[in-house]
């Protein structure tokens, strides 16, 4: 004859069982440290009085014994019974392994047949940016080999952390998404996120804000593979600092990936903390250079093809011989050149081409202003130009903010502080939170991508 819990557990499946603990769960914990820690459970089988469920990693299981081990006990025995057994299963492991703190509840682990785990949080990575379409050559073999290395076996290489670093527009950013999306195709159960430095230390002055940097803290160490772009930016910021040492340490002690990018080497970002410069130097360290020659060439036949274009090799060896700094200005010329053949319905000869690259000349010569970017992104939104340096709190008005900001930002030498007053007196965390929201719906939303390409490239023409 079946006990009362028994029956319970025959009666319901593993699915129907979850859903109770979580709805109890989410009722007892913030709404932050729900979705962090408890959403990205799921459920796997139900077996005479035992559940199990899936969880990402064996961090999982120490964050919540150490900080929720009394709510999830108590949550299980009312759910399933005062006789009632958890289970834990850790994606891809094989070897049981014992859950010792929860005392009325037998926590082993078992194996897992689950091939993939549902997203429950935003990676940021640009699936465009892949290891297919990122041109080698001379200049960054070296950081390419070291990152492709790392997308196929993250925490397991001697390239831990994998630092790469060179000037602006070179491709570092391309190069470490494109590691994300590799970790991602090898193994969809991974635990990957991309970040700037600016928008971590966002977070992280919200978190502290609301009283969550537990919850902050312990969600970038739950990852497989942390990567955050332009760590320069960290430099002056003490406290944020001291919690990447922290995330850091758990990371790379407990064999999970580190990726950084940054405009110089490890040794010379002074006023860095030394124990970061000195952990940061623990892997690899791989320089990307200006593209040579022929790299140029290649990035723009790829490029203009991508696009549906096919340039002569006359056309492609002459911009190439006369934009040679970085891979960004060589793509805007690219650009340029394309929009002045749509907007004025004209073939692409060498006389277009010649007057494109004079443009781009010229522009790099001119210095876009703050005004400028306003009275720009004003006509495209049909807001007056006085709505931006208000206090409204419109959606479109602030959307439109939000992009003459980053436009700020991304266009002239204008300091955080200089911006913010130019909008109405805002502080320069308003500017970084306005930046790094355009940047993340810049990778997340082709349409915003396409509107900002589009901007930037009237500004520029109108500056010119």
């Amino acid at each position: 004859m079946l006990t009362t819990a028994e029956s319970v557990l025959f009666d319901k499946d593993a699915k129907t069982l979850w859903k109770e603990c979580l709805s109890l769960i989410k009722n007892n914990v913030p709404f932050i440290t729900y979705n962090t820690w408890f959403l990205p459970i799921k459920p796997f089988e139900v077996e005479n009085n035992t559940l199990k469920i899936y969880v990402p990693n064996n961090f999982f299981i120490e964050w919540i014994e150490e900080h929720y081990n009394t709510l999830i006990n108590r949550t299980v025995t009312q759910v399933l019974g005062p006789e009632a057994k958890l289970v834990y299963v850790i994606y891809d492991e094989k070897e049981p392994v014992e859950e010792p703190a929860i005392k009325q509840l037998v926590v082993p682990i078992t194996s897992s047949v689950q091939e993939t785990k549902p997203r429950d949080f935003e990676t940021y990575l640009n699936p465009r940016h892949t290891f297919e379409n990122f041109i080698k050559g001379e200049g960054n073999q070296l950081a390419r080999a070291a990152a492709f290395a790392v997308g196929d076996n993250p925490g397991q290489t001697s390239f831990n952390p994998l630092f790469v670093y060179g000037g602006v527009g070179l491709g570092k950013t391309h190069l470490i998404h494109a590691i994300g999306n590799r970790i991602l195709e090898q193994g969809k159960n991974k635990r990957v996120v991309y970040i700037s430095s600016d928008a971590f230390t966002v977070e992280f002055v919200e978190a502290i804000q609301n009283d969550t940097v537990n919850e902050f803290s312990s969600f970038y160490k739950s990852m497989d593979a942390l990567i955050i772009d332009d760590i320069q930016f960290l430099i002056g910021k003490e406290k944020t600092q001291d919690l990447f040492f922290q995330i850091f340490n758990t990371l790379h002690q407990s064999g999970r990936q580190v990726i950084l990018s940054s405009d110089k080497a490890p040794k010379d970002l002074k006023g860095l903390n030394e124990r970061l410069i000195s952990r940061f130097s623990w892997g690899l360290s791989a320089d990307i250079q200006p593209p040579d020659f022929e790299t140029r060439v290649a990035i723009l036949k790829n490029k203009s093809e991508s696009y549906g274009i096919i340039l002569s090799r006359e056309i492609l060896e002459y911009i190439a011989q006369n934009i040679t700094s970085n891979i960004r200005e060589l793509e805007g010329c690219l650009i340029k050149l394309l929009a002045n053949s749509s907007l004025n319905s004209k073939e692409i000869d060498f006389e277009l081409v010649k007057k494109t690259v004079r443009e781009v000349s010229t522009n790099k010569q001119v210095n876009v202003s703050i005004d400028l970017i306003t009275t720009v992104v004003c006509s495209h939104f049909s807001i007056e130009e006085n709505k931006l340096r208000e206090k409204n709190r419109r959606k479109e008005v602030v959307f439109a903010r939000q992009v003459a900001m980053y436009l700020s930002k991304t266009l002239t030498k204008s300091s955080l502080k200089t911006i913010g007053l130019h909008f109405g007196g805002r502080d320069h965390s308003t500017v970084i939170h306005s930046q790094t929201s355009i940047e993340q719906l810049v990778q997340s939303d082709t349409k915003v991508k396409d509107m900002i390409d589009a901007l930037r490239n009237k500004i520029e023409m109108s500056a010119s």
